[in-house]
């Protein structure tokens, strides 16, 4: 959702498409028929807030004589 400029009223992504592998070019097109205002937005990639680690897969383990 992404508020008109023109009106302030909220409009929502009827499609989009990929413009690069952190850009996304998004289409909005305003509810009211009547107004007939559609807008195009651009979504990008900023920056990582975490990043996954490479971490080493840990063993189960088994106890023996164990009751579950």
């Amino acid at each position: 959702m992404m508020r008109c400029q023109l009106c302030g009223e909220p409009a929502h992504t009827r499609s989009s498409s990929e413009i690069s592998i952190t850009t996304r070019e998004r289409y909005y097109p305003r509810k009211n028929v009547n107004y007939g205002h559609t807008f195009i937005a651009h979504e990008t990639y900023v920056r990582f807030i975490v990043t996954p680690q490479l971490v080493e897969a840990v063993l189960r383990h088994i106890q023996a004589n164990s009751v579950a």
